[in-house]
């Protein structure tokens, strides 16, 4: 068989122009195309890592933010009720703080209702059993004891101190009044002149002198003269009983007063 290197080398040249034209028009843009498509799927995949890259660190950061939330709720909550719990206690304190106060006021003021009434029972009996004396003497009273006493008053008169002697005889040379008398009853005339010679011979001058009755008192005679009184009576006793007795009162009352002090001051320091 003969071969027709015409032919041979027109379908050599033809096949060389044909790859050429494929590699050129055809496989030239189609690998183009894949390497592009490569390339944007690693551009797409190395996005996409970079996204869940990105998201686990948003979640990482979440879940950090979470974490912290709920610690700072915990603690918040602990907070919470150890303050709820203090406040309570608090409140519980001052609550039986109040009811401690209040207890012991209240103890207070009927332990000083008690005192009080009992001090008033006391002076008001003081003051029915003086008043009765002071009635029971004034119905016993009469001109013979009043007289009985006037001698006692001129006794008294003459036997007086020379400082309280020297001091009445300058009020009554000051006087510009007359000497006052007074007795519960009306002296007769031979009384009246009696004291009237003891003022003179006491105070070695003629003395003039006022006599006046005077209901009120008790049993006695007094002499007043300038603001100065010499007094003899029954009544003076009786004063001076009610003044010894009201000094014992008093002095009853000033030990309850400190037992109440102290007791405040407890309940005050207990208070605190």
């Amino acid at each position: 068989m003969l071969i027709d290197w015409f032919t041979v080398g027109a379908q050599v040249v033809n096949f060389l122009i044909l790859v050429w034209l494929l590699k050129h028009f055809l496989y030239g843009p189609i690998l183009d195309a894949i390497d592009a498509r490569e390339k944007r799927i690693a551009r797409e995949l190395a996005d996409a890592d970079a996204k869940k890259t990105e998201a686990q660190q948003e979640r990482d950061a979440f879940q950090h933010k979470n974490e912290a939330f709920e610690q700072q709720r915990a603690t918040l909550i602990r907070q919470a009720k150890e303050e709820a719990k203090t406040e309570r206690q608090r409140l519980l304190d001052e609550a039986r703080q109040a009811a401690e106060s209040l207890s012991a006021k209240r103890q207070e003021t009927l332990r000083n209702d008690a005192h009080h009434l009992n001090q008033a029972i006391s002076r008001r009996a003081q003051q029915e059993v003086f008043a009765i004396a002071r009635k029971a003497l004034t119905d016993l009273a009469g001109t013979s004891l009043e007289e009985r006493m006037s001698g006692v008053f001129m006794r008294r008169l003459r036997e007086m101190d020379a400082p309280t002697k020297a001091d009445f005889a300058a009020a009554l040379a000051s006087a510009a009044e007359p000497v006052r008398v007074r007795s519960a009853f009306d002296l007769p005339a031979a009384q009246r002149e009696a004291v009237q010679n003891a003022l003179n011979e006491t105070f070695s001058a003629d003395i003039h002198v006022r006599f006046e009755t005077a209901p009120d008192l008790v049993s006695g005679i007094e002499l007043i003269t300038d603001g100065r009184k010499l007094a003899w009576s029954i009544a003076d006793y009786l004063l001076s009983l009610e003044k010894g007795v009201d000094e014992i009162l008093k002095k009853n009352d000033k030990p309850e007063v400190d037992a109440n002090t102290k007791t405040g001051q407890r309940t005050h320091e207990h208070g605190r």
